[in-house]
């Protein structure tokens, strides 16, 4: 192998080493390390020849033992799983209009996908809180709408009109967040695909529909692994949204990460508990990495 292709192949790695390994490393050191006052004792120590290693695992018993940390990795899981599926259903249909569109508008209709990154995430966030509070105009269109009895039946919002601070008004903010992200893998995907397997679908007697599941979903499967990544993982240690627009009964992972840090100053504890939902998160990537392989392997 040539030193350019080294070079190139080495950046992108030194880089993940850098600023993802390396990081990781630390909390894990700080998550099996015992405190004295505000230090960290060493993990190996040298004394007469031998050397000693103390790790504390305790807090990783701690983990399984308590049901608040399996209640809140539980409903994390839960709200970016719900996330996910619900950007691919709004997600795709998007995609699937600007794919198909005239390629003199693809532009416009991506930099209108592209305008809310233009605001701050924290402010559009916060702009939701204003449009669901009794007297927002989504809040009286919903009302008008009927959808209450649909909401509290599902256990969304407590009662009629109170959206603020339900796991509805948590879906809707994480939903209307991390869409774009679905969209524009998805879209990337299905506007290089190729017309003609369609047109041969169409001519062999298939209907419209069929086409669509035995030719368009299997050939976008890439893009739907790819935008279910983008929006699940960062939906799992969403801390921001559940803050601002969730109530007690969305306790996620990343709020109760941000105690331990900040309100219990427990950092070997917090550092287990991030620990524990990195390991969560590199399972999916592991499966979406898999079914990448699997499908350029299919290819050749």
């Amino acid at each position: 192998m040539k030193w350019s292709n080294r070079l190139l192949i080495g950046i992108p790695y030194g880089w993940l080493l850098l600023f993802f390994m390396l990081p990781f490393l630390i909390v894990m050191k700080i998550s099996v390390s015992e405190v004295d006052g505000v230090m960290f004792k060493d993990l190996f120590t040298w004394a007469d020849g031998v050397l000693h290693m103390q790790l504390k695992f305790s807090n990783y018993f701690y983990i399984t033992q308590d049901n608040l940390y399996f209640t809140a990795y539980l409903t994390s899981l839960k709200y970016a799983a719900i996330t996910t599926v619900l950007c691919l259903l709004i997600g795709y249909p998007f995609a699937y209009f600007m794919a198909r569109s005239n390629p003199a508008i693809q532009p416009a209709l991506l930099m209108m996908l592209m305008l809310p990154f233009w605001t701050s995430f924290l402010l559009r966030v916060y702009a939701w809180k204003g449009l669901l509070v009794p007297g927002g105009w989504v809040a009286t269109v919903l009302g008008h709408s009927g959808v209450d009895p649909l909401l509290v039946g599902a256990g969304l919002i407590p009662g009629p009109g109170q959206y603020m601070n339900t796991p509805f008004s948590l879906v809707i903010g994480m939903v209307y967040t991390y869409v774009p992200f679905m969209i524009l893998p998805l879209y990337s995907h299905l506007a290089k695909m190729d017309i003609r397997l369609l047109e041969a679908a169409q001519n062999l007697g298939a209907s419209p529909w069929v086409t669509f599941w035995t030719v368009t979903v299997p050939l976008s499967r890439a893009g739907i692994l790819a935008g279910s990544m983008l929006v699940f993982i960062p939906c799992v240690g969403e801390y921001v949204i559940p803050e601002l627009l969730g109530g007690p009964s969305t306790l996620m992972i990343g709020r109760v990460l941000w105690d331990e840090f900040f309100s219990n100053n427990d950092w070997p504890m917090a550092s287990s508990v991030a620990v524990v939902m990195i390991l969560m998160i590199i399972v999916p990537l592991a499966l979406f990495n898999k079914a990448q392989t699997e499908q350029q392997e299919g290819k050749r």
